[in-house]
């Protein structure tokens, strides 16, 4: 795969007029003659394609920051903050423009261009690769959309941008899941190399169709997968069609948008964001609110694991780099426990300072935290290790034993696409199987290791890991019961609508919550199947 940049200035006067109508003919046959040759009145479909992308993995916090770190990756025990105003997620709390933010980018955002894509190709056989690859696109879109909050608009999402239909009914998520299914499976067939693709403007494969098949085949198992609790037998059908047909075999497949640190359209949305106030910005000493959680640095520290350098270090490494050496030695790991804010953190440390912070682990701000650092839509290490559930199942080929380790070596070799120069070596890795073996056992043990393995593989991948989490209950983890939190002391399943959809959709808004349950934290959305 080419490694194309970011950098989209080339793209820009394309852009800012990409969504502009068709200007109206002229009268007595003079339309020709009252174009001006030098303007664009025509969206250009390549621009609208690389800006989508672009926002997608990062508009503002709305998309990233909110729902992947402060939420999803508090919940999943990847951070730990004692501040309750700034990172909710570890108490449970609600805070409406954190929980709002991904269903507002969803919508307002990531959709927009996406819609006007598929509007202005969907008739034009030449186009047919352009047109099925954003079909991809938007599956990718609205399946984080609808696992974080259930029953939402889908057939009629976006219409805004098209038709005016501004007040868009929601669909169950049982029928969004099929359609969704349904899309990947005929855009990946209909996917021709012979004809006319994004080429340099599709900045995750450069127009390679095989790669899109091998993406959007990856992604059916994805979302095969999440329906093993609410439909065992669709669950079957749907994996076992994902692998014939064709899913990522290397690093070399996987979905991913490089980055450099630069202007919005160009950093790492949430690694720019963790390096500010509400994060751990260097300049804070070590005090800044968003910690590694106890719970994962204890894990990496006790299974051995070569990937603590990458992920994680304390203060001083990302003050400064040349530190790293000593800042991330695992002995010196320290993880904020869950839970707790300035005042109760002093009834499990009594002789507690705020001082002390700064002995806790932060996101190591140099690789996985970079503003360099690439977006991961979908890792060939994640597709390994569905295959080593499919395996367990009877649903694969292969055994699940070497699908697993497999997916922890394409984790680890990872490393040299992010900033930073780490990479794990042979000898390190062959260590970790050993002090970590495949150890099989009876299903639930093996499905505990594989998807204890998904938690440790995709760090900052958060929203993937959560839902992975609400469909396996792995890992194990023990929720916080911090005063005043929205679920009885219990890990959320979903985030709340937004209350601007009470107001105005409030008939869909209102007909959904009849359908799903109550708009809280508690109710669990249909594949997630108690």
């Amino acid at each position: 795969m080419k490694n194309i940049q970011i950098p989209f200035f080339r793209h820009v006067r394309q852009i800012m007029v990409a969504g502009a109508l068709l200007l109206t003919a002229c009268d007595n046959g003079f339309e020709e003659m009252n174009k001006n040759p030098n303007a664009y009145i025509e969206p250009v479909v390549g621009s609208l394609f690389s800006y989508n992308i672009i926002r997608t993995a990062g508009a503002s916090d709305d998309n990233t920051l909110y729902p992947n770190d402060k939420l999803s990756g508090a919940f999943m025990q990847f951070f730990a903050s004692l501040n309750p105003y700034q990172w909710t997620g570890d108490k449970y709390l609600a805070k409406a423009g954190y929980s709002d933010g991904l269903f507002n980018a969803g919508y307002n955002v990531e959709l927009k261009e996406n819609i006007q894509i598929l509007n202005l190709t969907k008739d034009n056989p030449t186009q047919s690769n352009l047109y099925n690859i954003a079909r991809i696109w938007r599956v990718y879109i609205m399946h984080r959309i609808t696992d974080m909050y259930g029953d939402v608009p889908y057939f009629e999402a976006g219409q805004g941008y098209i038709n005016g239909l501004y007040k868009p009914k929601y669909d169950p998520q049982s029928a969004i899941y099929a359609d969704m299914l349904k899309e990947l499976d005929e855009a990946a067939l209909a996917l021709d190399p012979a004809k006319p693709s994004y080429g340099a403007a599709d900045f995750l494969y450069a127009g390679n169709t095989d790669k899109w098949k091998k993406f959007a085949y990856s992604l059916m198992l994805r979302l095969g997968m999440r329906l093993t609790k609410v439909d065992a037998g669709m669950a079957e059908s749907w994996v076992k069609k994902a692998i014939a047909g064709g899913v990522m075999q290397s690093n070399a497949d996987l979905a991913k948008l490089n980055h450099t640190d630069g202007t919005a359209l160009q950093f790492y949305w949430s690694g720019r964001e963790l390096r500010g106030g509400e994060g751990v910005p260097p300049s804070a000493k070590g005090k800044g609110y968003g910690k590694m959680a106890q719970t994962f640095v204890e894990h990496l520290k006790t299974t051995q694991d070569p990937r603590l350098p990458f992920y994680i270090t304390l203060w001083p490494g990302n003050a400064d780099p040349t530190q790293l050496p000593t800042s991330t030695e695992p002995s010196k790991q320290k993880g904020l426990p869950n839970g707790y804010d300035y005042s109760t953190i002093k009834t499990i440390i009594p002789n507690w300072t705020d001082d002390m912070l700064a002995e806790y682990s932060e996101i190591n701000l140099n690789t996985v935290g970079n503003n360099a650092t690439p977006s991961i839509f979908q890792s060939y290490a994640e597709v390994e290790l569905y295959l080593a559930e499919a395996a367990l199942r009877g649903w694969g080929p292969g055994d699940a034993k070497t699908h697993y380790e497999t997916a922890v070596k394409a984790s680890m070799d990872m490393q040299p696409l992010y900033p930073g120069g780490m990479s794990v070596t042979e000898e390190e890795y062959a260590a970790y199987l050993v002090a970590n073996p495949y150890v099989g056992g009876s299903f639930d043990e093996q499905m505990e290791q594989i998807h204890t393995q998904l938690w440790a593989s995709l760090f900052m991948n958060n929203i993937e890991v959560y839902a992975n989490w609400r469909r396996t209950g792995y890992p194990k983890l023990t929720p916080t019961n911090y005063s005043g939190n929205e679920t009885g002391g219990q890990i959320p399943r979903r985030l709340p609508y937004p209350q601007s959809e009470a107001s105005l959709n409030t008939e869909n808004y209102a007909e959904a919550v009849k359908n799903q349950g109550p708009d809280l934290f508690s109710t669990r959305v249909w594949w997630d199947k108690e």
